[in-house]
């Protein structure tokens, strides 16, 4: 099944708020199916939204950076969702404050910037679903403040792993301590520390380029 009807399946399976019979026709015309894999940027710090995604598979991670190229883990999306960030750009023809990442493999119904404003006004399930997403994101941020304000980075860490296997919903989670360390904004020898730390009290596994968590993290994550 590909093109129209891959669309419309999607639609049907993944996004149930967006109910409007000519909105789901619109999407079915102007949309395109994407596929990205693991570990591919689908949007760069600086450059111009080209799309707007609608996630029918796997999950992005979406960062922010700093003048001097560090990186920080704001949120996850995942199937169902869509950036917020993305739509402000489009709306305001400005370039792109954050990078997304590919966790796991994605795919994706990608809507030209065009017509992101135009659907607002035609469209009120479009306009409520982008209203819900600011809304989703917003809260994401939230957490991600509030872990950096108040969490300890052994908490941070734990919350991290925790975030993430929900978010790819398996238990092992294939980064290296860089790659994690980057995600923090910690040293690499730091989170290796506090890794080899949470092995020895077996809350988790650490593999070549992979932890696997061994016990239910509670307590930290909504």
């Amino acid at each position: 099944m590909e093109g129209k009807d891959q669309i419309r399946a999607i639609l049907n399976e993944n996004y149930h708020q967006l109910a409007e019979i000519p909105l789901q026709e619109a999407i079915v015309q102007e949309g395109m199916i994407k596929k990205f894999k693991r570990g591919e940027v689908t949007q760069d710090i600086g450059s111009y939204v080209k799309f707007v995604p609608l996630i029918s598979k796997g999950t992005l991670k979406v960062l922010r950076e700093d003048d001097l190229g560090n990186e920080i883990f704001l949120y996850y999306l995942h199937v169902g969702d869509s950036c917020s960030m993305a739509f402000s750009c489009c709306m305001m023809h400005k370039k792109s404050e954050v990078k997304t990442v590919v966790v796991s493999d994605v795919e994706m119904i990608a809507i030209p910037i065009r017509f992101v404003d135009e659907w607002m006004m035609k469209y009120h399930s479009w306009k409520n679903f982008i209203m819900k997403s600011y809304d989703n994101r917003m809260m994401e941020l939230i957490k991600t403040v509030d872990e950096i304000a108040f969490l300890k980075m052994d908490e941070r860490l734990l919350n991290y792993l925790a975030r993430k296997s929900k978010a790819i919903d398996n238990k092992t989670i294939l980064s290296t301590h860089q790659e994690i360390a980057t995600d923090l904004n910690a040293s690499r020898e730091a989170i290796s520390r506090l890794l080899k730390k949470l092995e020895k009290q077996e809350v988790l596994k650490i593999g070549r380029n992979k932890v696997t968590l061994l016990k239910e993290i509670n307590g930290l994550i909504s």
